[in-house]
């Protein structure tokens, strides 16, 4: 090498001096060698990946010249370089050989990196990541020559001045191209900046700052963020997993195979046969034919593929685990580099004779080795979150499809609520757990490696400390189960506190009537008080775990310290000893608290990932049986088929022999249960087969007997995908009825329908859901009842332009099941079902002249006639539980529609059958009834066109009275204490430093030999009760504020119920309940749980790092001039992130509910998107919204990342800073204050990353309070209690005087009422009718003062109704409303909830209620546990329980709305004796839907249109011919006597 350069190569003495430096031949050879070697190995490797990844090629930019050229003027240099040399060469020494290498290096080198940079024009990332590195090298490396030959031109200024100028210049154009490869170049293929990005804009993230610009600007929405790049895309993700997945299933499933032939050696022969066969066959049989077995070996599905998923999902991401993993590695490694640098600057403080340029170096080292650490961790971080996100992306996408090709019985294993589930939860639980898959080593490593360093410290006194970590462990383990308990426990009471209200919510008007809210106020409040309990509880453990965490390190460094002083005496405490160590544990504690945390949470993955395994490798559709045959004679052919739901029940549909033709219109008839809605699943391939088959000709649309509508307007619904064809869809809604329904929707056809089409009628939605099948011209029409929810002219409407011989589905063929007899005789064929096999089939007529089962069941239905001379239904004939007549099922509410859809899927019957005995129904007011009720619902929406408000998004910054709200609850003085006690905790950590390095100076001080035992006793004592003061603080501090936080939820959580009690009835209108119960449910538990542990987290981090700057400040005053600026940067960063953050995460949650609610709708409407073949239209509509969700995340990641590079940026400059100032200044200071300031200036960093967090998290979560404050101002009706009272026993006559009285429903709507005025005598009976929005019912809303008179007054008895208080008004009336509510709770609770009355009272209002003897024969009587919403009732019984409540307020007025509900005769008989002969003294009001009930009233009162058009006794109007003889004569109804009964 010397004769080489020509010079010495290596001596150390050139290193021990003040003014040290490297001799020049090492600086030219070693140092230009490694940049060179990095860049000569890699290129091979770079210039292959780019020919393999080539896309189209850019064009070229100004930047990509500018560095050509810039290279190309490096190229010239080395030319002029090695000309100087060549003809240099005059007589002197020869020249060195190095003069010649280097420049031909050079020019080499120079051509290959044009080269690699014209190749990178056909790559979307422009600038290469290993050439940055080059030249970040190359200008380290270059540095040393740099400065000696500027120290050489000092000394003596003309030796060697060409060549030195040539380098100078050679190195600014380096520092010139580095500069410029830092900026990214766009790509016309990729909109996206993180794949254009320049390796210096990534590993920084600066590529964001855009983003993070635009949402400081204005709060960000969906456009703003960019979409993921084609590689994170759902699909591309999917399809490489499943690659994977299949192999790896197929392992699985031979293993289980293999497992259970070892389990059955019994039946060996028949298994291994079983094998043979299924290896020729698919891979989808051969899953059947293996889950056939496994039903029959053990009858369970218990056993399935196991262990396959976590294999598949590592084979698919394999190299992002890779590189996070090298990442990981290299800061693991890194982290243990600070404390030995630490040491080594502790020793240059401690010894005077070291040289200053050792302390520089030191310091610059400290900030490399930081550097590189934040962005290893950083880019760390991104690729493990976005690792999260894609397992999660694929996981959820895989769940979506497996869905779409569930088999039945599998899918019956699973409610729709537990396959959202395993979307939502599951899913969640494996991101989370693979965004920290690397910690589980990485923990092992650290907690080897601080140990293996503190041994070389300190020795075996290590392991005292070392055991006390272990020790705690436990204690923490013990704490931690004991705290899920709890909450387990706390969660229960929540649903039972959620379910009250959800009933409350839903009961609101019958409380309002019967003014209970009171008691079920009460009833909330002590599940409250309850839950808090259990808060506090769980907070005082909680504590208990920060006191521990926060005690650890202090009895760690206590104990070791200890042990190691007094084991020998020749053991002194040294500044280097203590303060390193103190960073060791510190490093320790971090993996040492988080190891339990990782392992519990990948067992809780684990169960996840089991769940998610057994449902993707549960069996799939097997439609073998299916047959589609183009050239077939007949539309369908059933040959011998049978087929059943489940493999273990008989079949449901037996040796089904049938043929249809082309065009035919088939009527399937038979009883309940008979099979028809089984033989029509048949077809669409969704039972399972046992043998025969169906041959199929043509494409089929179906419509199900449960129409299914997804969120969406009504014409997304119709048009299902399809184009639209103006014409076409215009008939269509014209053939199925919906004009006039559109006209009444507000935007007609573009109305938004509710998640399972909450917003219309059940008529509505078979309608709409018979139009979607219209309008795909498919060949085979499956309608499975599809008249059964309508009204009798609608049918008829419906089949005659629709089904029948010429509606629009003529000449295809239809398969209508139906119970409507009248359309019989318009089918081509009729099959009569019986038992799941075919009784008898043929035309109407033939089937007549047969005499056979038709023909008979026809007989039963001759028309029976009721006193009113209407024909009625006879609805529970024996022959067959369903009536013939089916129309008259509008009327029957909704919730008992689907009360009986949970019985089998072969019976989903419409109408429920609950009320017992034979319910005869009028038809002819069962049809007006409903018509009447759909048309006020139009009514309504006309005026006040949406009835649901839109719930507020709140954006932008949370109002700062928000805050002052919840300090205010929490109360001022327990905030100033917690303050006051965090402080002290400060104080005493900042102590406990500075005392420990008067400990470490006493070394100094005291020599080894004489070091008094007093003296060390005395340090070690303070040392220690300064660190339990600091526990002892923070206990106190965590207490006072858990109970703090607990009295302010108590607070908010009594103001919103108290406040959601007394608003008024229209507020409950136009507010749906789930919004209502997420105040109580999510927004509470926000308040009680998350705002409480973030505040006690940020005062903690603020404190913590304020006492850190103030500690350094106290060693180098001067510090201060840094901090300001860094502050200010900080404050900046922080503000621009946190608007960013939380407009992102509001889109995030956003975003997210979509892909839930579409996946819970596709598993409910599963056989209809199967029947359309519509499974890759849905798949491609869940990617999208999985995409769209995925690049909310994504952004919200790297906004995450893009801060943290940020502060850790400020950090390390706070480190550094620190350590330049202790080599400045290292003369005033010893060892002791270097040690003590480092090792709180490495922990800082940490600690401003957490405080930037906690600000955005409480930021976020304020916003709970924000939503339940909303709700706390809700404008309250008029005061429950006035100061004017009533008088005792008024109303004692029961006068009501109506004058001029006027109402409305909303300011905004006109008026119902328009000044009704008449007088009610004491006693007087009168019935109320009129058509729908006469305005009846707004009358009893009126009395009850639910709607406040716009004009005019009721007086009852000499009293204004509108002076007194609404609870001394509503006790004083009675209701029997309309449909009975009853709440769950005993039966004495919804007879009585504020125990006023005694168990005889209860027992007489139940007989006069005839319903003694049901409630004598109850087991636990008057305890009777009443379903919710009183499920476990008949309707009879529940409108009896109404009756019985109003027999017991035994008020002066009565108001009775008829019940429309479906209650027998037998029972409206009992009510309206009942009424006669209890309630005679009474003023009662009948509204009445039925003008029998009322022909014996007293006084009858005839509205419309919100006036009185006939007031008087039922026979006076009925000699007028006026609107009630009109009504009366439709009736039926000639005279008052004829409705005797």
């Amino acid at each position: 090498m010397e004769k080489f350069c020509n010079s010495t190569f290596w001596n150390s003495s050139f290193l021990d001096s003040p003014e040290a430096d490297l001799p020049l031949c090492f600086e030219q050879t070693v140092l230009v060698w490694i940049p060179l070697g990095f860049l000569w190995l890699l290129a091979p490797w770079q210039l292959f990946q780019t020919c393999r990844s080539r896309t189209k090629r850019s064009s070229i930019t100004k930047l990509y010249l500018a560095k050509q050229v810039l290279v190309g003027f490096l190229f010239i240099l080395a030319a002029i370089e090695l000309i100087f040399v060549l003809t240099e060469d005059s007589g002197q020494a020869t020249v060195p050989a190095i003069r010649y290498t280097n420049p031909i290096l050079y020019l080499g080198t120079w051509l290959l990196v044009v080269l690699i940079q014209h190749s990178r024009r056909w790559c979307v990332q422009k600038d290469s990541w290993f050439l940055s590195i080059f030249w970040i090298l190359s200008i380290i490396c270059g540095t040393f020559q740099f400065q000696t030959l500027i120290r050489t031109l000092l000394k003596d200024s003309n030796s060697n001045l060409a060549y030195s100028s040539l380098f100078f210049i050679c190195y600014a154009f380096q520092i010139l191209i580095l500069i410029l490869s830092a900026f990214s170049e766009k790509d016309d293929s990729s909109n996206d900046p993180s794949s254009t990005a320049s390796f210096l804009s990534s590993i920084t993230f600066s590529w964001y700052d855009s983003i993070v610009l635009k949402g400081y600007k204005h709060p960000l929405t969906l456009e703003d963020v960019w979409d993921v790049d084609e590689e994170t895309k759902t699909k591309t993700l999917v399809s490489r997993f499943e690659v994977y997945m299949t192999g790896e299933l197929q392992k699985a499933r031979r293993a289980l195979q293999r497992w259970q032939q070892k389990n059955s050696q019994r039946n060996s022969g028949t298994k291994l046969h079983g094998l043979n066969k299924n290896q020729s066959q698919s891979q989808d049989v051969l899953v059947l034919e293996e889950a056939k077995k496994k039903k029959k070996k053990s009858g369970t599905t218990k056993d399935y593929p196991k262990s396959w998923l976590v294999m598949a999902l590592f084979k698919t991401f394999h190299v992002i685990l890779l590189k996070s993993f090298l990442l990981k590695l290299v800061y693991d490694i890194l982290t243990f580099l600070n404390p030995q640098l630490q040491k080594w600057l502790i020793s240059f403080a401690s010894d005077p004779d070291s040289y200053v340029w050792a302390g520089y170096v030191c310091a610059i080292l400290f900030f490399v080795v930081a550097l590189i650490q934040s962005f290893c961790l950083q880019s760390y971080f991104q690729l493990c979150f976005v690792l999260g996100t894609k397992v999660r992306a694929t996981v959820m996408a895989c769940i979506y499809k497996k869905a779409l090709t569930l088999s039945n019985r599998t899918r019956k294993q699973y409610t729709v609520g537990e396959i959202v589930n395993l979307m939502s939860v599951d899913a969640q639980k494996l991101m989370d757990v693979t965004s920290f898959i690397h910690s589980l080593w990485s923990t092992l490593l650290q907690i080897a490696l601080s140990i293996y360093f503190l041994w070389i410290e300190l020795g075996p006194s290590v392991l005292a400390g070392v055991g006390v970590m272990v020790l705690l462990i436990p204690v923490n383990g013990i704490l931690a189960t004991k705290n899920r308990a709890i909450q387990v426990k706390n969660m229960k009471n929540k649903d039972k506190r959620l379910k009250i209200m959800t009933e409350i919510l839903s009961g609101i008007k019958i409380l309002k009537y019967f003014a209970w809210e009171p008691s079920f106020k009460d009833q909330v409040h002590n599940l409250r008080k309850k839950e808090i309990k259990n808060l506090l509880t769980f907070g005082q453990l909680q504590s208990v775990i920060t006191f521990l965490l926060y005690l650890t390190p202090v009895l760690v460094s206590v104990t070791t310290f200890s042990v190691y002083v007094l084991v020998d005496s020749n053991n002194i405490l040294t500044a280097e000893k203590a303060f390193t160590s103190i960073t060791l544990f510190n490093i320790l504690r971090f993996p040492m608290s988080m190891l339990p945390m990782f392992v519990s949470s990948v067992l809780q993955a684990s169960v996840s990932v089991e769940r998610i395994e057994k449902y993707l490798g549960g069996e799939d559709m097997d439609t073998s049986a299916i047959r589609h045959d183009c050239n077939f004679d007949k539309a369908v052919q059933f040959s011998e088929a049978s087929f059943t739901w489940d493999q273990d029940t008989e079949a449901t549909i037996q040796n089904v022999n049938l043929d249809i033709m082309p065009g035919q219109l088939v009527a399937v008839v038979g009883t309940v249960g008979s099979g028809k809605s089984s033989l029509m699943s048949a077809m669409l391939g969704e039972m399972e087969n046992i043998h025969g088959h169906i041959t199929i000709k043509g494409t089929v649309a179906y419509v199900p007997q449960q129409s299914w509508i997804q969120n969406g307007t009504i014409k997304d619904n119709i048009l299902f995908g399809a184009e639209l064809d103006k014409k076409r869809y215009q008939q269509v809604l014209e053939a199925c009825a919906l004009l006039p329904d559109l006209e009444v929707l507000p935007g007609g056809d573009l109305a938004e329908i509710g998640e399972k089409g909450i917003n219309l009628s059940g008529g509505q939605k078979q309608r709409i859901s018979l139009a979607r099948a219209t309008y795909q011209n498919s060949d085979i029409y499956i309608l499975d009842d599809p008249l059964s929810a309508v009204d009798a002219h609608v049918g008829k409407h419906i089949f005659n332009k629709v089904l029948g011989p010429n509606g629009l589905l003529k000449g295809k063929t239809r398969l209508l099941v139906t119970h409507s007899i009248h359309f019989l005789p318009q089918v081509d064929e009729i099959v009569v079902l019986g038992n799941g096999t075919v009784l008898e089939k043929g035309s109407y007529s033939t089937l007549l002249a047969k005499k056979g089962l038709l023909a008979k069941n026809l007989k039963t239905f001759i028309k029976q006639t009721d006193p009113e001379g209407e024909a009625t239904v006879n609805e529970d004939s024996e022959e067959e539980d369903d009536c013939g007549l089916l129309p008259s099922v509008e009327e029957i509410p909704e919730d008992m529609a689907s009360f009986t859809t949970k019985r089998e899927n072969s019976l989903r019957r419409t109408l429920s059958h609950r009320s017992s005995g034979r319910r005869l129904k009028s038809l002819k007011n069962s049809l007006k009834t409903r018509h009447v009720n759909t048309l006020k619902e139009g009514e309504e929406v006309v005026k006040g066109q949406k009835l649901i408000k839109k719930e507020f998004i709140q954006t932008g910054k949370v109002k700062f009275s928000i805050y002052l709200k919840y300090l205010g609850a929490i109360g001022w003085f327990s905030i100033v204490f917690i303050i006051l006690a965090y402080i002290m905790n400060s104080a005493a950590f900042v102590g406990s430093n500075l005392w420990l390095s008067a400990w470490t100076s006493d070394s100094i001080t005291f020599n080894a030999t004489h070091y008094p035992a007093s003296q060390r006793d005395m340090r070690l004592g303070v040392y220690g009760a300064l660190g339990l003061a600091q526990g002892a603080f923070v206990l106190i501090a965590n207490i006072w504020s858990v109970y703090g936080s607990a009295h302010a939820s108590n607070i908010l959580h009594r103001q919103l119920l108290n406040n959601i009690l007394r608003a008024p009835m229209n507020f409950f209108d136009t507010t749906p309940i789930g919004r209502i119960v997420n105040r109580f449910a999510g927004d509470i538990s926000t308040v009680d749980d998350t705002i409480p542990t973030s505040l006690r987290s940020w005062i903690l981090c603020f404190l913590g790092i304020i006492s850190v700057l103030v500690m350094i400040c106290m060693a180098t005053p001067i510090f201060v001039v840094i901090i300001i600026p860094l502050g200010i940067i900080y404050v900046c960063v922080q503000i621009f992130y946190v608007a960013t953050s939380r407009q992102l995460r509001r889109l995030d949650s956003v975003t997210r509910s979509p892909i839930y609610s579409h996946f819970s709708e596709t598993v409910s409407g599963l056989s209809v998107i199967r029947a359309f073949e519509h499974q890759q239209r849905f798949l491609k509509h869940n990617e999208i919204g999985i995409d769209t969700n995925q690049k909310c995340v994504f952004s919200w990641i790297t906004s995450n990342r893009w801060l943290a590079v940020r502060l850790e940026l400020i950090g390390n400059l706070i480190v550094f800073f620190s350590a330049l100032l202790m080599v400045i200044y290292r003369d005033t200071l010893g060892g002791d204050t270097v040690g003590f300031v480092l090792s709180n200036a490495l922990n800082i960093t940490q600690t401003l990353n957490w405080l930037v967090r906690m600000t955005s998290e409480i930021e976020t979560n304020v916003v709970a309070v924000e939503r339940i404050n909303e709700y706390i101002n809700v404008e309250n009706e008029a005061p429950w209690v006035t100061d004017k009272r009533p008088p005792a026993g008024w109303p004692s006559k029961g006068e009501i005087q109506f004058s001029n009285y006027q109402v409305r429903y909303r300011p905004e709507l006109d008026l119902v009422l328009k000044g009704i005025t008449c007088d009610i005598k004491s006693t007087e009976k009168i019935g109320v009718v009129g058509r729908t929005g006469a305005g009846k019912s707004s009358l009893t809303n009126g009395l009850f003062r639910i709607l406040e008179a716009a004009g005019g007054q009721i007086i009852i008895d000499g009293v204004d109704i509108a002076s007194i208080g609404l609870h001394d008004l509503r006790e004083k009336l009675t209701i029997i409303p309309q449909d009975p509510i009853l709440f769950s709770g005993t039966l004495r609770m919804n007879l009585d909830p504020f125990n006023n009355y005694s168990d005889e009272e209860i027992w007489e209002a139940l007989e006069l209620a005839h319903l003694k003897p049901f409630v004598a024969g109850l087991q636990l009587g008057l305890s009777h546990e009443v379903a919710e919403a009183g499920d476990n009732l008949s309707t009879g019984q529940r409108q009896l329980l109404c009756l019985a409540r109003a027999l017991l307020r035994k008020s002066k007025i009565l108001i009775m709305d008829e019940a429309t509900a479906a209650v027998d005769l037998e029972t409206d008989h009992l009510i309206q004796t009942t009424i006669h002969n209890e309630f005679s003294h009474c003023t009662a009001l009948t509204i009445a839907h039925r003008l029998h009930t009322i022909m014996d009233s007293d006084k009858v009162m005839v509205l419309d249109n919100g006036k009185i058009v006939e007031y008087g006794s039922p026979e006076e109007l009925l000699k007028n011919s006026g609107p009630f003889y009109l009504m009366a004569k439709e009736a039926g109804i000639e005279n008052t006597n004829s409705t005797s009964f």
